[in-house]
């Protein structure tokens, strides 16, 4: 499907970072990152792909780039490579029911960190919860589900992201209650809504469907370490 903001999804990164969420940018007009705190997600301009290597740290450190094709650059090594589809919703999302849905924050980071390790709902560091508003459900005090928002490529359009619960609580309908909580909150605030998935993840792109999010188009997240150290 095609939206007004196409120009800025081919391109999820790179449009982020130079755009909206600039003030977080490190590296040069050549390739910019992410600050390594809130995650590794960054992109080189056009033909600039040499420039990727400089944003690598150390041995340890990867950076994560959402392009139509897996990327190679020279001074780096391929760690990964997988398939996504993105998403994009913007029409009306019916209320959920959140009596028991609480704002998170400073306070809960140590348990939306683990939470987050626990599941992997993709990349997670020590500030990725301040991207934007991020939502929980507890159970007897503890922390079983979450959800909140990521990439901004333009404005009017922001990323789901960090969507996750407690294996001893799926199937519970949580992660759409608190997608549907988020949503909310984007149309509240004017915002039309996106987010990535696995290609190969049947079972979320299903409900991400039914909450009102089609496939705008496939894409390919590679992971990149320094070369040399792999």
């Amino acid at each position: 499907m095609s939206s007004v903001f196409d120009s800025f999804l081919d391109r999820p990164a790179w449009s982020a970072l130079t755009g909206p969420q600039a003030a977080l940018a490190q590296g040069s007009p050549q390739a910019w990152r992410i600050d390594p705190a809130y995650g590794p997600f960054a992109a080189a301009a056009p033909g600039q792909d040499l420039a990727l290597a400089a944003l690598l740290r150390d041995a340890e450190d990867e950076i994560w780039l959402i392009e139509d094709d897996g990327i190679a650059a020279p001074g780096t090594v391929v760690r990964k490579v997988a398939h996504l589809v993105q998403m994009i919703a913007s029409g009306p999302v019916d209320a959920a029911a959140s009596d028991d849905i609480v704002a998170l924050g400073e306070a809960d980071v140590p348990a939306m960190t683990a939470l987050a390790l626990a599941n992997r709902p993709g990349p997670w560091g020590p500030s990725t919860w301040r991207y934007g508003p991020f939502y929980g459900v507890r159970h007897e005090g503890r922390l079983i589900a979450m959800a909140g928002e990521r990439l901004r490529p333009a404005p009017g359009i922001v990323e789901v992201s960090g969507v996750c619960s407690d294996p001893a609580f799926r199937g519970q309908g949580l992660a759409g209650r608190l997608i549907r909580h988020v949503m909310a909150g984007h149309r509240a605030r004017g915002l039309a809504s996106f987010l990535h998935s696995y290609a190969d993840n049947a079972g979320a792109i299903a409900l991400y469907r039914s909450l009102g999010f089609d496939v705008r188009r496939e894409r390919v997240v590679t992971i990149l370490g320094k070369a040399g150290h792999d």
